[in-house]
């Protein structure tokens, strides 16, 4: 069995040695500079040659940054010799440009993936992407988890008898009644357009949400905008009481601000796969963490063992 080696990128390094620590590994240092022109170099200041190569890096803001960094990293484990190099990206930022849906647009969610297989990317494990289809972008095998056990491991704290999860859009309801399977609640979506990046539209709420104790599922909450469109058009309703969740707490703009600070939202739960700055946070957000599934994904990756059996075993709570 090869030896394995974890790097970690500037974008999450708490994540990084947390997940380290699961694996009973040492994260191995990486040398970041910059020349006098602002170009980045990176080194990796541990043995790579004939093992197994590990990057944790999700591109988080400044994302063009962190994804030059992430593809100097691959580039410099190749050239080290590394067996393979298995890039794990909890958050996939450019999976949002996954179609062309306007005349002459630019499809990066498979550009940047055609950029991580060209700098040696052999590998890509990652999180909840915004679109299932970005899978298939890339020319490497991909090992797309989701975090809905460790949601629903927190929300069955809560009394689920009258809940009803609510995706705000129809595109998230799949992932919406997934995860209402895994707490035994009803389903309900939001019917939403989108004008503008931060302007959207819900004119109405499919499904049982009067009375109800409702869980605002998204994938990532960025700006915000589409919960709080989603929020006025549930009070028309009538809940008995809101919490929201995502995987990927951006939270771009003070988004978490304007969200913690509804009356009727008791609750802001996320999962660590993108740093929360401990100055925006608020008395409401709950912080997940998903390393102990990143890093079991990881062992099992290196031992060639199957990943997706990890959804077939229940979660230890």
């Amino acid at each position: 069995m090869r030896d394995i080696s974890v790097f970690s990128g500037s974008a999450h390094p708490d994540l990084a040695e947390e997940v380290c620590a699961h694996l009973g590994v040492p994260l191995s240092p990486t040398r970041l500079s910059r020349f006098a022109n602002d170009c980045l170099e990176v080194q990796l200041q541990a043995n790579c040659r004939e093992r197994d190569v590990f990057l944790i890096q999700p591109l988080v803001r400044p994302v063009q940054e962190h994804l030059v960094e992430l593809l100097l990293m691959c580039d410099a484990a190749r050239g080290a010799s590394a067996a393979r190099i298995a890039v794990v990206m909890p958050h996939y930022s450019y999976a949002r440009s996954d179609k062309k849906d306007a005349p002459r647009i630019s499809l990066g969610g498979r550009l940047v993936a055609d950029l991580l297989v060209a700098a040696g990317a052999s590998r890509v494990l990652t999180m909840t992407l915004h679109a299932p289809q970005v899978h298939g972008f890339f020319s490497v095998p991909v090992d797309h988890l989701h975090a809905l056990r460790e949601l629903a491991a927190h929300f069955r704290q809560y009394d689920l008898s009258r809940t009803t999860v609510v995706s705000p859009d129809l595109g998230n309801a799949k992932e919406a009644a997934a995860f209402a399977r895994l707490i035994g609640a009803r389903v309900a979506a939001g019917a939403k357009q989108r004008f503008a990046d931060d302007r959207v539209s819900i004119s109405s709420v499919i499904g049982d949400v009067a009375g109800r104790d409702v869980i605002v599922l998204d994938d990532e909450i960025a700006k915000g905008s589409t919960v709080l469109e989603l929020l006025d058009r549930l009070r028309e309703l009538g809940p008995r009481s809101i919490r929201v969740a995502c995987t990927h707490g951006l939270f771009a703009d003070g988004a978490l601000k304007r969200i913690g600070e509804q009356p009727d939202v008791l609750e802001i739960v996320c999962t660590n796969t993108v740093p929360v700055p401990d100055e925006e946070r608020t008395d409401k957000l709950r912080i997940l963490s998903i390393a102990p599934a990143l890093a079991e994904a990881v062992r099992r990756i290196h031992n060639g063992e199957s990943v997706s059996a990890l959804f077939d075993e229940p979660r230890s709570e």
